[in-house]
Parts: C-alpha cells; structure tokens; sequence
C-alpha cells in the first residue's frame, strides 16, 4: 500500500502573496470553478490525445482491435469454417489453389472516461495549487480534447464519501455536464474531514470495481490521482482493466512529497489546525526521500507490468505543458 505524505488531513503552506484566509477562497489554488474549467476550451487544441487521423466525425476515427466487415480492409488469411462466403479472395484464391478470405477492420467510436480522485489527500499543496484543482484542470482539458475528436466522454468521480458515475456520451452537453460535477463536487466543501488509510482505500477499490463494469473494451482511461493507499487489490484492478483499454496514470504530487524543504521549522496548516514541521535532521531527509522514490518506482513497475502509461504532474506547474508532453511522447 503506498501511502499520502504525512498526516490523515490534507495541510498546506501559504505562500506569502496567498491572502491569510485561503481556504475560503475561490482563486484556483485551493478549489475550482465552472467557468475557469470551461476557460481551458482553447488551451485543449494543443493536447496529442489519439493516434492517426478521424476519418469520419460520426462514425469514429479509431481502427477497432475486432475484425470484421467494415469500412477499411485489413489482410487476406486461408478459409476458415463459418466465414462469409461473400468476403472470399477469388483472386488470391486462384493464385494459390486454396480458398482465402478478406477481413475487414471496423472503425468504431472511442470512449473517454476520465477517473477524477478527490479524496482527502488531494487536498494538499505547498506550491501553486491543490493536487484536486490540478487534477480538475487535466480533465477538463484533456475532455475538451477527446470533444474535440468526437469521442464519446464519461467519467467517475470519488471522494471517501461520494463516488458520482458519468456515462460516456458524445457532444459539448456531456463535457459541460462532467465539468460541472468535477465543479460542484461534495469533496470541495468537506475538505476539512480527516480519513483513515482504510477508508482511503476502499474508496479507491470501489471506484476501480465501478469502472471494470462501465469500460467498454477499447476505451482511453485516464486516472487522475495522487494513487495514495493504492494496495494489491487495486493494482490487480487496474491490471484487468489494461488488458481491453488504454490506460493513463496521470499521478500528481507535491514537490514537498518528493524531498522535503531546506532545513529549518515551517509552520503548516489545513484551515483548522497548525504544526511545526522540522527538517534539520539529515537521516530524516534522506529516509523521507527514499520513500518518495520507492513510491515512484512501485508505480513505474506497475504500468511496465501492464502496459499502461504513467504520467508525472506537479502542483506547482501547469498541467497543460506536462500533459503535452507525456500525450506526445506516448
């Protein structure tokens, strides 16, 4: 099970141009808005989300792994009991005395489901913005994108508490729709709630679970989470779910996860409570950061393991940049 930095409650430094009630604000740092997501429409253009062209605005723009009678022909194999007659060769028939036939690949719309974490733990930063605000920004980009393409858009949307099921379906009325539950999700007034390692979870098992059952074979899904408390049952989802579809891991951290600060005491809080952090201890540092890197390394063996593709965001950057670059490289 790999687990959040530090503490059950989601804490945060103010940075010093941050106003002192911060949590109450509606700035994009700590939460996000309807109309800041819609704003992303045009940023989304630039986004590498599918290979090869659309071919059809309608029918779909994606060579289904099914073959079959369909629009684009694909390769001649030897007769086989129970094809269709019609779909015979007759000339590689003749040139080599057996019968042999025409398959076809069909093109087929794709699904888009974007599984958005908003759990406890993704209400953490120390730099730029909450780990759920950068994961709101990604899916709303990445939905304007696959929109953009025709593709038909759903999408699972959890918390301890609330798991919210989109079923995907075509056209912007979808992607409006998804944004504005990703906006208006329970998560954002309840952050404050502290949640047990159990509780975190079973909370993302239970989604995984939702998600095997609402995954057709060939969607792109793109998880968009911290993949705190992640456990084997979770991977084994996971897994099953990477032998029929494309899978994305678009993980998200903190650079305060990865190593912590200059040594010296920082004073932390999540809105209700304060600590002071130390860091002079230099074991302590280097056991803290071996942590973060034996973390790293256990989700790079599991998207090498299932072929699935694993995606670095920071809260501290924009995620439009880091999404260009790991969509292009893929």
């Amino acid at each position: 099970m790999i687990p959040p930095f530090g503490h059950s409650r989601p804490f945060y430094t103010r940075p010093a141009s941050v106003p002192a009630d911060l949590p109450n604000q509606d700035d994009g740092v700590v939460r996000i808005s309807l109309s800041s997501l819609i704003a992303l429409h045009h940023a989304a253009e630039s986004l590498p989300l599918k290979p090869g062209r659309i071919r059809s605005p309608v029918s779909g723009g994606y060579r289904s792994p099914f073959k079959g009678r369909g629009m684009e022909f694909d390769e001649v194999r030897p007769y086989m009991q129970g094809d269709d007659v019609r779909s015979l060769d007759w000339r590689v028939t003749a040139r080599t005395g057996r019968p042999h036939t025409k398959l076809f690949r069909e093109e087929r719309e794709r699904a888009v489901l974007l599984w958005v974490d908003l759990r406890h733990a993704m209400f953490f930063a120390t730099k730029g913005a909450f780990k759920a605000v950068r994961a709101a920004q990604a899916a709303a980009l990445l939905g304007w994108r696959a929109v953009a393409q025709s593709d038909r858009l759903g999408a699972l949307l959890f918390s301890e508490e609330t798991h919210i099921e989109l079923r995907p379906r075509r056209g912007k009325a979808a992607l409006l729709h998804v944004l504005s539950r990703i906006a208006d999700h329970p998560a954002w007034q309840h952050r404050a709630a502290g949640s047990d390692a159990l509780a975190a979870a079973s909370a993302l098992n239970q989604t995984l679970v939702r998600l095997r059952r609402v995954a057709q074979p060939g969607s792109l899904i793109i998880l968009l989470s911290d993949f705190a408390y992640i456990n084997g049952q979770g991977s084994a989802h996971l897994g099953q779910l990477a032998r029929h579809n494309d899978l994305i891991l678009a993980d998200i951290h903190d650079p305060l996860e990865a190593e912590l600060p200059p040594p010296g005491h920082y004073r932390v809080s999540d809105g209700e409570r304060f600590l002071t952090l130390a860091t002079e201890d230099p074991h302590l540092r280097e056991r803290y950061r071996q942590g973060f890197i034996r973390r790293q390394t256990a989700l790079q063996q599991l998207c090498r393991r299932y072929g699935m593709t694993l995606l670095p965001l920071t809260t501290s950057a924009d995620p439009l940049a880091a999404l260009q670059q790991g969509l292009g490289l893929r």
